[in-house]
């Protein structure tokens, strides 16, 4: 049985008054336990035409390759999470960044936010505490059975089919401000309209 936050009481799930969705209420102190989506912050880098990829030392999908990303903190912004988690999963400086894409993620209730940005001049990178090994992949070389999250797999690929089209146009491919934002929904395709359909039949 799950107990309050606040002073312990055990709680129990019901529609809060002007609510239309179960939430976890304390009987005792009133208080009620939101739960909300979570968002998760990470990087699509590169450095001469190669995509920076981590393999994931850590469950879900341990052994299979993933951009560095990871939850963002309290204190944070999104950009300054995205920036985080490259340097802690792969030891790398995430340059230039700026909002590519947006995953709208209902079923678990998560937001994921993809930067693209430029590795340091340098180019140095490192496995970090969660990665079993780090590597700078040409774009030919990705094997995409490996990739660990289907998120992970539209980020490529978007930034690569803009790539191209960035190239053909004759604009700087090299520049992470010369690309498109896109905003995805999976898993749910669900209208507005429709989400008030079905919350007026829960209530």
């Amino acid at each position: 049985m799950p107990f309050c936050l606040q002073c312990g009481h055990a709680a129990n799930f019901a529609i809060p008054v002007g609510d239309s969705r179960p939430r976890l209420v304390c009987p005792a102190c009133q208080f009620i336990h939101y739960e909300n989506p979570k968002i998760i912050c990470g990087t699509l880098c590169y450095h001469q035409d190669k995509i920076l990829l981590c393999k994931r030392a850590i469950e879900p999908r341990y052994g299979y390759w993933t951009l560095p990303a990871g939850f963002m903190e309290n204190g944070e912004t999104m950009l300054a999470g995205a920036v985080r988690e490259t340097f802690e999963e792969a030891q790398a400086t995430a340059c230039n960044a700026r909002l590519y894409c947006l995953f709208d993620i209902a079923h678990l209730g998560q937001v994921h936010a993809i930067y693209l940005a430029k590795l340091s001049d340098d180019g140095y990178f490192a496995a970090g505490a969660e990665s079993l090994e780090c590597a700078l992949v040409d774009d030919d070389n990705i094997n995409w059975d490996t990739l660990a999250f289907e998120t992970i797999r539209q980020t490529i690929k978007h930034y690569l089919a803009d790539k191209q089209a960035l190239i053909r146009q004759g604009i700087d491919a090299n520049d992470p401000s010369n690309y498109p934002l896109h905003q995805i929904t999976l898993g749910d395709d669900t209208t507005p309209s429709q989400m008030a359909t079905k919350l007026s039949k829960e209530s």
